[in-house]
């Protein structure tokens, strides 16, 4: 199948054609950015004036970090939508807010030009999974304020596809509309895919019969996690995506065809990646974002918190975009230690989604008698839960070298998710 590009220009454009593209649109959003106090402040206490002050991605860094805990308190001193927007209040069209599973809900509001350039990003989304005239879209999503699928929903039409809203809707009744409307792509996080396909087993439903032939997954790595992508796979005989993006940032990286990893828009952004500790550039470090087309609300050098290996090899699609191997592999702030051990959530997840008859789960680490401890609490569909307990710990101590504790938990008592999941507890204190 011949490749499918959005900017075929840009995105097969040399590294140095790039970069010269990169620092024109950011000189611009540079001169742009005087207008808000925010930035005004952050731009004269490093001596920079005007956007002809920045003329490499070095100078660049120059700036300082821009932080979630920074846009939030912002906010609360300037509400309701803090000191960075550019333009005059009533110049803004859409509102949206972060989801607020680590922290008070940030809002961010966007022009219809900024919204705009969403939906190009969101171009190069559908373009890199081969979406088209074709299709159709189906979103399975609840159409809140946290802006999930929004930019997704109405971007679908950007490549001609049929746009088919699942708000509003129980598991079972957006399955059946899928059945009925024969709807070939599913926009979803991975977790919710995972709930569709137990629901759909418990209405008797194959979804491999389905005609949904692909999932672009976003809100949480699963995607990009190997036996949770096999697992989606399988459940729906579908190919999977991954697309990584942020409300504050917005919509930044794809999945291409040849699945090596998350393509960066780099037509649209810079990206860094640095120590977390020293901020200094790195391969594998936390990922570092300046959107460069929105302009009315800019975010400039944000800490995603995202951890990512970096890679500039050419990939094999043609495009020239750098890549994240592996997609975001995780939080910088998720990484436990249990007994001396570094364990990433992903690793566990990677672990856990090995296993066909696990349908939902839970980790808790905990301390008992000074001693740290970690329990698996698992629903499965296997009759033996006592096999399923000792093959899961074992695999988890081969893997990560700890042993946890592993108990079946009650059908139907652990969590679901239709957004971000969150399934990893740290009662230590």
């Amino acid at each position: 199948m011949a490749v499918a590009f959005f900017d075929q220009a840009l995105e097969t454009a040399s590294r140095d054609r790039l970069i010269v593209h990169q620092i024109a649109q950011l000189q611009s959003l540079l001169d742009l950015v005087g207008r808000s106090p925010f930035y005004e402040r952050k731009l004269r206490e490093v001596g920079l004036t005007s956007g002809a002050d920045v003329r490499t991605l070095e100078d660049l860094r120059r700036l300082p970090f821009t932080t979630k805990s920074e846009l939030v308190d912002d906010q609360e001193s300037a509400p309701p939508f803090g000191s960075r927007l550019t333009e005059p209040v009533d110049r803004y069209a859409r509102l949206h807010q972060t989801s607020g599973t680590t922290g008070k809900p940030l809002r961010m509001v966007d022009t219809p030009e900024a919204w705009d350039w969403w939906l190009r990003c969101w171009s190069y989304v559908y373009c890199g999974a081969g979406v088209g005239p074709t299709d159709r879209v189906f979103a399975a999503f609840s159409f809140g304020p946290f802006i999930g699928f929004w930019a997704g929903f109405e971007a679908a039409s950007r490549v001609g596809a049929l746009q088919i809203p699942g708000g509003g809707q129980t598991t079972e009744q957006r399955i059946q509309q899928i059945l009925d409307l024969g709807a070939t792509v599913l926009l979803s996080t991975p977790t919710y895919a995972i709930r569709m396909a137990e629901t759909a087993r418990a209405m008797g439903v194959d979804l491999t019969s389905s005609s949904v032939r692909l999932a672009i997954h976003a809100g949480e790595p699963g995607a990009s996690i190997p036996n949770t992508r096999a697992r989606l796979e399988q459940a729906w005989g579908m190919e999977v995506f991954d697309h990584p993006g942020a409300t504050e940032v917005g919509a930044w990286g794809f999945e291409c065809t040849e699945h090596a990893g998350v393509h960066l828009i780099e037509s649209e952004y810079i990206f860094e990646v640095v120590d977390p500790s020293t901020g200094e550039p790195a391969e594998d470090g936390e990922l570092i974002i300046t959107n460069l087309g929105r302009g009315a609300n800019p975010v400039i050098r944000y800490r995603t918190g995202d951890r990512a290996q970096l890679t500039r090899e050419i990939c094999s699609c043609g495009r020239t975009f750098s890549r994240l191997r592996g997609g975001v592999l995780g939080r910088v702030d998720d990484m436990l230690i249990v007994r001396g051990v570094n364990l990433f959530p992903s690793a566990i997840e990677n672990i856990v989604r090995r296993f066909d008859a696990v349908d939902e789960f839970v980790v808790e680490v905990y301390r008992e008698r000074e001693l740290d401890e970690m329990e698996i609490r698992l629903e499965a569909s296997q009759a033996d839960g006592d096999l399923l307990v000792r093959e899961l710990a074992s695999q988890v101590h081969v893997d990560l070298g700890f042993r946890p504790k592993v108990t079946i938990a009650p059908p139907g008592s652990l969590p679901r998710f239709e957004l971000k999941a969150r399934r990893v507890f740290d009662r230590r204190g």
